[in-house]
């Protein structure tokens, strides 16, 4: 597994969480992290209990295929089902490889990722574990690809979700390609504006396709724009490492498995990123891919992690961030200050099933060079 390939599926982590509220009628695939142990205990007899799956080993067959197929049609979400900020699951759920409303197991994460798009076991298996242990629910084993939802149209009419993958500063960030930062008010709507920068600079630097140069290009690009507008803009881990993982996925993953040289087409670009479909005819990647040159796109124009502190173009090199040099710092911290917070004191069927799936995460590390972490014991 190469370096940088880690070091993107370790950002992917949280450092903070919106909350949630304990309804009374409470969503199986709702989140349970940062409720309080009197709301756990309201809560939690109420939900079915699903024991954690194992998780999913490598696809038998990791060639490229036909994957927008008879058995896979595209079918627009309906106004109840779950999408979010990631065009790639909206896409795999839109076509029938995640369930089509949305919510699912991990297991059925991973391999909808595998099946889709080939991306590589073990990524697929650390970035789903780490979303799933801040945005999912441990014990019914369930997670929103989205985000909130009036739950209106079911019977009984269910409670808004809080929590989901496009909860800011947990998977969705600041300098999105496609989406807005969350400081403007809608962080996981696909954004014409900028998509037209998106395809201005592929003109520019690209000949009219998107590839490296122009996702180094764009990522820097779009870092300079939220320093200059947004106040709150932060770039510290783990968004400074999903940032660049966001720029090369489209080149990863969206171009035809039958083509080379990189070069992503811009309809089939916008087909993923707005209308959250395969191209047609489109076949998966030729073989199992992550983020492979992320260290290109970051090293062409090199930025330290940091953030704006409450006012614009006040950009502030953060030294505490782990960076791309610091490896362990993001696992290390993700379980003793992101679970830590969120769950305190888990105990019965809340605890074990915290335990076996910070197993599964810690199963892609897996390095005496950061050893396992127990914050509720073995």
């Amino acid at each position: 597994m190469g370096r940088f390939m880690r070091l993107v599926a370790l950002a992917l982590v949280s450092v903070s969480f919106a909350g949630a509220l304990p309804e009374a009628s409470y969503l199986a695939h709702r989140s349970l992290a940062g409720l309080s142990r009197e709301q756990l205990h309201v809560i939690l007899p109420r939900l079915q209990v699903a024991p954690p799956e194992n998780p999913p080993g490598p696809l038998n067959d990791t060639s490229t295929k036909l994957v927008n197929d008879y058995a896979h049609p595209w079918r627009a979400p309906s106004p109840n089902d779950m999408r979010g900020p990631c065009p790639g699951l909206n896409t795999l759920a839109s076509h029938g490889y995640l369930p089509r409303n949305g919510i699912a197991t991990p297991a059925q994460i991973i391999n909808a990722a595998m099946e889709g798009f080939n991306m590589e076991n073990g990524i697929a298996r650390f970035v789903t574990y780490a979303a799933f242990l801040v945005d999912g629910n441990p014990v019914t084993n369930l997670m929103s690809i989205g985000g909130k939802s009036s739950g209106t149209g079911q019977d009984p009419p269910q409670p808004a979700i809080v929590g989901g993958l496009d909860t800011h500063a947990v998977f969705e960030g600041d300098s999105s390609m496609t989406r807005a930062d969350a400081f403007f008010g809608d962080n996981h709507s696909f954004n014409q504006t900028l998509w037209d920068e998106f395809v201005a600079l592929s003109n520019e630097f690209g000949g009219g396709k998107y590839n490296l140069t122009v996702a180094a290009e764009l990522r820097i690009r779009r870092i300079q724009d939220s320093i200059a507008t947004n106040p709150t803009f932060s770039f510290v881990a783990p968004r400074f490492f999903t940032a660049y993982a966001e720029s090369v996925f489209p080149i990863n993953f969206f171009i035809d498995g039958r083509q080379k040289g990189g070069q992503l087409d811009l309809d089939d670009a916008i087909s993923f990123f707005r209308d959250m479909r395969f191209p047609d005819g489109f076949f998966r990647a030729s073989k199992p891919s992550g983020a492979e040159n992320l260290d290109v796109v970051a090293a062409a124009h090199p930025i330290p992690p940091g953030a704006n502190n409450g006012t614009v173009n006040s950009y502030t090199p953060d030294p505490t961030s782990a960076d791309f040099n610091n490896f362990c710092l993001l696992y290390v911290n993700f379980v003793n200050q992101t679970i830590r917070s969120l769950y305190p004191n888990p105990t019965g069927v809340l605890r074990d099933a915290l335990n076996r799936n910070l197993g599964f995460l810690y199963d892609f590390i897996d390095t005496p060079l950061c050893p396992q972490l127990f914050p509720y014991g073995q």
